[in-house]
């Protein structure tokens, strides 16, 4: 008879996937610091673990009321849902080591507090991406609401995707969510759900805390969501995320250089640089177009990286 009949196909599945994965350890266990033999660090213990909650939380200095058992359960479900997504979890840690660096200056010269970086994540991940309903750039802006807080919006430029420029755009929104709901907590709601949204719901329910209100599944995440990136960022072995410093993006130097009139050709604009267009383009993805129009003699400052770190032919 067959072996796999014997002992059933799925025990051989479970058995190869627990040779070959590590999760969240015990948290009784003590973690050391991944080294270079790393592969000889495959755990042969392969187990989900229930996750116990901080003793006390807080989002920008603003405490969570961890005591209300309605709080305890949203924020247990965000802290096992993203612990346990282990692949987006370790690639936001890899990026978070390049971006972070960039954001972290930008939000404390705009005045908000440090834990905004976190909103970034949930947002975006850190990626230049865009959701279905068009929201784009790792601050994931609406059109409207980008034009409104004065990017340059269309068929050639678009500043969602430039993270200086949308940085300090989304400091420029959370601090007037921040002037018209009283705490940072409720900003980084209005964020997801509108300034509108929020305050329609604290004049219907007559509350004026996050975490009394009841609102729709995003929003009512949204924060929590938030607050798991915090925690899981800042303590990656507790959550079983193992890595090594050159396992880490990085930064590629780079300098910018001022352009106010109309660029025919951004391929040829690329090899005065000695880099292409797809390094030009990584560097500058607001930059939508293989061209730039530019009549009105506008300022513009593309990103390029320092020779040595790209080959090009």
């Amino acid at each position: 008879m067959n072996i796999l009949s014997k002992i059933g196909l799925g025990t051989v599945l479970v058995a190869v996937f627990v040779l070959c994965t590590n999760a969240v350890q015990d948290p009784g266990k003590s973690t050391s610091k991944p080294s270079e033999n790393m592969q000889e660090k495959l755990v042969n213990d392969y187990n989900i673990y229930a996750l116990e909650l901080p003793e006390t939380m807080d989002f920008a200095g603003e405490p969570v009321p961890l005591n209300d058992p309605d709080v305890r359960e949203r924020m247990d479900r965000e802290l096992l849902v993203n612990t346990y997504w282990q692949s987006n979890g370790l690639l936001i840690f890899k990026r978070a080591h390049k971006y972070f660096p960039i954001i972290e200056p930008l939000l404390a010269k705009y005045g908000i507090p440090d834990d905004f970086k976190y909103l970034a994540v949930a947002e975006s991940a850190l990626e230049n991406n865009s959701s279905p309903a068009g929201a784009a750039g790792f601050w994931h802006f609406m059109k409207g609401t980008g034009r409104e807080y004065g990017l340059e919006i269309n068929d050639y430029v678009d500043e969602r995707y430039n993270l200086e420029l949308a940085t300090k755009v989304a400091a420029d929104y959370l601090k007037d969510s921040k002037r018209k709901f009283g705490t940072w907590t409720l900003a980084a709601a209005a964020y997801n759900a509108g300034n509108g949204g929020i305050n329609k719901q604290i004049e219907r329910q007559k509350v004026n805390d996050y975490y009394d209100l009841l609102l729709n599944s995003e929003t009512s995440r949204y924060v929590f969501r938030i607050l798991a990136f915090k925690e899981i960022l800042s303590n990656p072995e507790k959550y079983g995320f193992n890595f090594r410093e050159k396992d880490l993006y990085k930064e590629i130097p780079s300098y910018k250089v001022k352009v106010d009139t109309a660029v025919t050709d951004f391929a040829d604009f690329a090899k005065k640089f000695d880099i292409n267009y797809k390094i030009l383009k990584i560097h500058n993805p607001w930059l939508r177009d293989t061209y730039l129009k530019n009549s009105s003699g506008k300022e513009y400052y593309i990103e390029i990286p320092e020779k040595g770190h790209y080959k090009t032919n």
